[in-house]
């Protein structure tokens, strides 16, 4: 049976996860990786892997099947995913929660016109979370839902402060609050506010001259990002960032407390959580999953766009439905 044809636009973080990712899934194969910086600056971890310039990207559209986009949700995903899917079957990790029915739209009309399939925003949150969220409403139908992140880097967040003007470096920090975490695990289902739950620390290693005080602001007041939260900035050296700040952990949780049978009595809860020693090797072995459902829904003629909802979970494993009712059901 030929292999899964993959190719990567965007080689950061994310797009390194999503080589070394492809590299465990026997069905798969990368067949090349796409850059906006100059394709001989670009060094990947795989040998004999091309890269290409972004430019010539439509130049490929019939020598790959999944085409994983990582760039940043606050300006890349956007152009991005729409413009892509016009040539090619598209996967991103968009996660600005509030924009992902605008940015779903975008991308829906763009893969039906021109015939292919597309997955967006996923990864863990958007993403399996989402899925939790889902099942656990869905069992629990008397209580309440809370998603604790944290404590740990978001990717997305740290991708926004890096384009606030005078950023040389920055990474941000989400943090869950004890207080909030122990009053939902009592059962006590409290009341509790975006602010409520958790913080945002922020460091930043400014560009000479910049105004420090215009630099803080601007993160602190940025719409779908910071605003909601009491935000930390904290401006420090290159050389404090290289020494504390260059690993990714994440990770977090949703738990569902609830009531069920006479809706008074019988508490139940469910928890899901997630411990990440590398937030983007994670949410890349995520979307590289989701290629492989991908791949099996566009061969069954499905179009458009789709989300973590649409994928019934068979799609995603590498083992057939009769091997997946044997060993894990």
């Amino acid at each position: 049976m030929s292999k899964i044809r993959i190719a990567i636009a965007g080689y950061g973080n994310l797009g390194k996860g999503v080589e070394l990712a492809i590299r465990q899934n026997d069905d798969m194969e990368l067949v090349g990786v796409f850059s906006r910086r100059p394709p001989e600056s670009v060094k990947l971890l795989t040998a004999g892997i091309p890269v290409y310039s972004m430019a010539d990207i439509a130049n490929y559209k019939d020598a790959v099947d999944v085409l994983i986009i990582c760039g940043g949700s606050a300006t890349d995903l956007p152009e991005q995913t729409p413009a892509l899917a016009k040539d090619f079957n598209v996967i991103d990790s968009f996660d600005t929660h509030a924009r992902i029915p605008e940015h779903f739209a975008n991308v829906d009309k763009a893969a039906k016109e021109n015939g292919h399939l597309a997955m967006i925003s996923l990864g863990w949150d958007p993403g399996l979370f989402s899925l939790n969220r889902v099942y656990a409403e869905s069992i629990l139908r008397n209580g309440k839902t809370y998603t604790f992140w944290g404590k740990g880097v978001s990717q997305g967040h740290s991708d926004a402060i890096r384009r606030v003007k005078g950023v040389k470096r920055g990474i941000q920090y989400t943090c869950p609050v004890e207080a909030a975490i122990e009053a939902v695990r009592s059962g006590s289902q409290p009341e509790l506010s975006t602010r409520d739950k958790h913080e945002r620390v922020c460091y930043v290693v400014a560009e000479e001259g910049a105004d420090l005080a215009q630099i803080e602001n601007d993160i602190k007041t940025m719409k779908n990002y910071f605003d909601q939260y009491n935000t930390t900035v904290n401006f420090i050296t290159e050389e404090e960032f290289d020494r504390d700040h260059t690993s990714l952990p994440h990770g977090g949780f949703v738990i569902r407390s609830g009531k069920t049978g006479d809706g008074e009595t019988t508490d139940q809860t469910i928890e899901y959580s997630l411990k990440l020693g590398s937030n983007p090797e994670f949410t890349a072995s995520v979307l590289v999953a989701y290629a492989r459902a991908l791949s099996r829904m566009k061969a069954e003629g499905q179009t458009g766009c789709r989300t973590a909802f649409d994928v019934a979970p068979g799609y995603l494993s590498p083992l057939s439905a009769e091997e997946l009712r044997a060993q894990m059901l």
